[in-house]
């Protein structure tokens, strides 16, 4: 029996997808039966036999912060892919963003562990590595600096690889993806699929900036293979390609048949912007969409290497284009 959290995400519903197609035995946690309605959605994006590929997986109501409910979850289970998380860049977040990151990530290994489970697969993110002081591309050596100013999601995001390296000391196998941004269809109203209901409104601007990217379906394709692989104990940065933020929402908007931003996002326009982006939380208390740190990330060139999981799978990425292509011309249905 295979275990998914974060079943009803981008990642875990794709990742349901192909495990069920290939007549795999899986268990998926969820917590909000309205969410279920994704998974609907993107296994609709593959075959017109959906429903009969949702109904096959064993649904477990329950929360990676609760342990009881996750007693039921791990009965008989034998591998999990641990893909539940709480993305957000707010600040004002953090405790949140710890609580489900780091304590839920705590529990998760430490059931792996008590359940004698063989293997463990972590979705973590490119936020967590370090940064090079040049434009060498980073990899997963390049050294975590903790007195950066790293954002809110990028601190509990490492914090709950440590609690995966911890549980490997305890005797868990496990292993470890550090995606860039990923796209994939059918979940258009979270994470990337928002990129393109905003691309299908319209967008005016780019930054200077780059941007790492890959596919939902590579992602998924690879932590498959890692988890059947003998690899342990290891982490590997998924990236297909790095590409200019003006050629990515460029290409995304030509993807939903939109007119592609031409004009160029200045560094201190953007600088403003965070700051008057704070100012409207402090007045009325809604969520901030621009922060410091995410502001200047859109302004920095940073580039990512993923030469050691395509040596170890010898695993070739669909290219960023196709990508764009393809779930393009699944929005627009």
């Amino acid at each position: 029996m295979i275990l998914v959290t974060g079943g009803t995400g981008l990642v875990g519903s794709h990742l349901l997808y192909k495990l069920v197609s290939t007549k795999e035995k899986v268990r998926a946690i969820f917590r909000d039966e309205q969410k279920l309605e994704h998974v609907k959605n993107v296994f609709s994006c593959y075959t017109e036999d959906y429903k009969i590929l949702f109904e096959s997986i064993e649904w477990v109501k329950a929360d990676i912060l609760d342990v009881p409910s996750l007693t039921e979850a791990f009965k008989g289970v034998t591998y999990v892919y641990h893909c539940a998380a709480l993305v957000s860049f707010e600040p004002n977040k953090y405790h949140a963003l710890r609580k489900v990151n780091i304590e839920g990530t705590a529990n998760i290994v430490n059931f792996c562990i008590s359940y004698n489970i063989k293997k463990l697969c972590y979705v973590s993110s490119i936020a967590t590595l370090g940064h090079t002081l040049s434009k060498e591309p980073i990899t997963e050596e390049t050294i975590w600096n903790p007195e950066s100013d790293n954002n809110v999601y990028a601190i509990t995001k490492y914090g709950a690889e440590m609690e995966v390296w911890r549980a490997t000391q305890e005797g868990l196998d496990a292993v470890i993806v550090n995606p860039g941004v990923i796209l994939g269809a059918g979940i258009w109203n979270a994470g990337s699929g928002r990129l393109f209901k905003k691309a299908d409104k319209g967008i005016k601007y780019y930054s200077k900036g780059t941007v790492a990217l890959v596919s939902v379906e590579d992602v998924v394709l690879i932590m498959i293979a890692l988890l059947k692989s003998n690899i342990k104990n290891e982490r590997f940065v998924l990236v297909a390609e790095n590409w200019t933020f003006k050629r990515f929402l460029q290409m995304l908007a030509t993807s939903v048949n939109k007119t592609p931003p031409k004009k160029l996002a200045p560094a201190w326009l953007l600088q403003i912007m965070w700051r008057l982006d704070w100012l409207k939380y402090s007045l009325t208390g809604k969520p901030r969409k621009l922060t410091k740190q995410l502001c200047n990330s859109l302004s920095s060139e940073t580039y990512y290497s993923s030469d050691k999981i395509k040596s170890a799978l010898n695993f070739e990425f669909e290219s960023i284009d196709q990508t764009l292509f393809r779930v393009g011309n699944l929005y627009a249905k």
